[in-house]
C-alpha cells in the first residue's frame, strides 16, 4: 500500500504522544529511508496535517518558482517551514506532537487519524465525524 487509507480511533498518551497505525508507518517506510513526517497545523481545518517529508519537499520546490517578494510567498513560507514540526516515530511508532497543534484541533484525549491518499489528518473525533458528514452533504461537481 502506498497512501494513507481508512480512519483509526487512538488516544494521546500521558506524555502527549500518539501511536501511528501500523497501515500509517507501512506506507512512510515504502516512501522513504525513514519514517520521518511534518506535522503542522491544517490550514482549512481545525486538525493537525502529519506529511511525509516528500510532501514537503514537493511544496518546496513549487514555492521556489514563486517571487519571494510576494506576500502570499511569505504567508505560504510562513505556514510551511515556521509553523511546521518534525516528528520521526520511536520504536512503538508514537510521535509527540506539540502542544498548540492538539489546541487547534481540539484534541484533549481521543483523537482520530484519517488517511487522506498522499497525507493524513489527526482530528478531535467528534471534529472528523462532523467533517465527513459535511463531505457527503456536498455534491461534487466536477471540474471541467
Amino acid at each position: 500500500m502506498d497512501q494513507f487509507l481508512g480512519s483509526h480511533v487512538n488516544r494521546l498518551d500521558a506524555k502527549g504522544r500518539i501511536s501511528i497505525p501500523a497501515p500509517f508507518r507501512a506506507v512512510l517506510k515504502a516512501a522513504q529511508e525513514s519514517a520521518a513526517l511534518v506535522l503542522r497545523r491544517s490550514h482549512l481545518h481545525p486538525c493537525i496535517d502529519a506529511w511525509p517529508m516528500a510532501m514537503l519537499e514537493a511544496s518546496k520546490a513549487r514555492l521556489a518558482q514563486m517571487d519571494m517578494l510576494d506576500p502570499d510567498y511569505d504567508a505560504i513560507a510562513a505556514r510551511l517551514f515556521g509553523d511546521s514540526q518534525p516528528a520521526e516515530p520511536d520504536k512503538e511508532g508514537r510521535i509527540t506532537v506539540p502542544s498548540r497543534y492538539l489546541q487547534h484541533a481540539a484534541i484533549t484525549e481521543a483523537l482520530t487519524l484519517t488517511g487522506r491518499g498522499a497525507y493524513f489528518q489527526i482530528w478531535e473525533p467528534g471534529a472528523a465525524e462532523r467533517r465527513l458528514a459535511e463531505v457527503y452533504a456536498q455534491p461534487i461537481q466536477p471540474r471541467a
